[in-house]
């Protein structure tokens, strides 16, 4: 089969989906549901650019003493388990 026969039996599967989307009444639904996000975003309080690097820095380091608190109980694991 060519790439050209492979996008046409494609592009008629995804105009048929979209056709029966269309029927059923779920395009409709579907920018009625975005209309009603972008409405709920607009009402959100977004976090300063200064708040949102504070934050960064403090998950980041989170998961930095998380990753050596790791690092270290399983080195004792290890320890103890194998020196047995």
């Amino acid at each position: 089969m060519s790439s050209w026969t492979n996008i046409l039996i494609w592009a008629a599967v995804v105009g048929a989906l979209f056709a029966y989307m269309w029927w059923q009444g779920q395009i409709k639904r579907l920018a009625g549901y975005v209309l009603e996000t972008r409405e709920e975003l607009k009402k959100c309080s977004w976090p300063t650019w200064d708040e949102l690097k504070g934050s960064t820095v403090v998950i980041a380091i989170s998961i930095g003493l998380l990753g050596l608190f790791v690092y270290v109980v399983d080195k004792i694991f290890f320890a103890i388990l194998f020196q047995l």
